[in-house]
């Protein structure tokens, strides 16, 4: 074989690997996550399950709520696990109250219009939720939303800390303050990272801190959550979503994520939240050891 046979048969093998190459990275399945604890954890449990099923998928975690949200509308993201109630308020701007039933079938329905499909939720309800120290709650006589206002609104100074998505949020800060009829004083709102909440909360720098219903500090920092007694807050459950296109091409997904999801309830969310958070755990040895003991991997 001459030189120049074999550069051009290099070249044409070359270039049939390269769009080999390409088309299994077009195939690919990209799995989203938003920024906190929980949702990097199910994105790589997810990640971790497709490949142990012989399913190619990449994690994209990390990613702001509505900024996720719009990559999976646009293509960028295939799947991710989305919370029923911010895509009820945030994506879909529906106000109605909804029980966790209703909630899930409008959004499925919804969603459904835009090539979104959603599996089967989870039995965990990550919704958000006001703590305090169980001592100050006690003291205070603070055990509900409505206790928080009527003491608000009788001259207590209480300090306020919150993320910054909630302070701007249609199900957020001023709605909620709306609904109970009371507002905490602009300067006594502490803006912050989410997880920077429970600490400032645990270290007295704050009265009361927004949490998530899940999240494994408020049992192990023996915080109270106020009783959301007028229903204001939607539900939350946690749902693999994926685009229409992903799935009708990879249709042995839907019982695999249905299966995870069947695992999950705000227990045991809580105890892998604090195994990342508090136990200090990496978020793949987390997810791993999960997926096996679940008997899924």
């Amino acid at each position: 074989m001459t030189i120049l046979n074999l550069i051009k048969r290099m070249g044409t093998l070359f270039a049939t690997a390269s769009i080999a190459f390409g088309l299994q990275t077009a195939q690919a399945i990209t799995v989203g996550g938003k920024n906190y604890t929980e949702q990097q954890l199910m994105a790589e449990m997810t990640t971790q399950l497709l490949r142990a099923k012989g399913i190619d998928a990449i994690k994209k975690a990390g990613m702001g709520s509505a900024v996720l949200r719009a990559a999976q509308e646009n293509g960028q993201i295939d799947l991710y696990w989305e919370l029923t109630g911010t895509s009820l308020i945030t994506f879909n701007k529906v106000t109605d109250k909804l029980n966790a039933d209703e909630t899930y079938k409008k959004v499925r329905d919804l969603d459904a219009a835009k090539g979104l499909i959603w599996l089967n939720p989870s039995k965990a309800n990550n919704t958000y939720a006001l703590v305090m120290r169980r001592n100050d709650s006690d003291d205070k006589g603070i055990k509900t939303l409505s206790d928080l206002a009527r003491v608000v609104k009788g001259g207590a100074n209480l300090s306020f800390a919150s993320n910054i998505e909630f302070a701007a949020r249609p199900d957020g800060l001023k709605p909620m303050e709306v609904a109970y009829g009371f507002e905490f004083p602009r300067a006594n709102v502490r803006r912050m990272d989410s997880g920077l909440t429970y600490q400032a909360l645990k270290e007295k720098q704050v009265d009361i801190a927004l949490a998530f219903a899940t999240d494994g500090r408020i049992p192990a920092f023996d915080f109270v959550v106020l009783r959301d007694d007028k229903g204001f807050f939607p539900f939350y459950n946690l749902t693999p979503v994926i685009r229409k296109d992903t799935m009708d091409a990879n249709p042995k997904i839907v019982p695999l994520l249905n299966a995870l999801s069947a695992k999950l309830d705000d227990a045991t969310m809580a105890r892998l939240n604090a195994s990342v958070d508090l136990d200090k755990k990496s978020i793949e040895e987390v997810a791993s050891k999960f997926l096996k003991d679940a008997g899924l991997l």
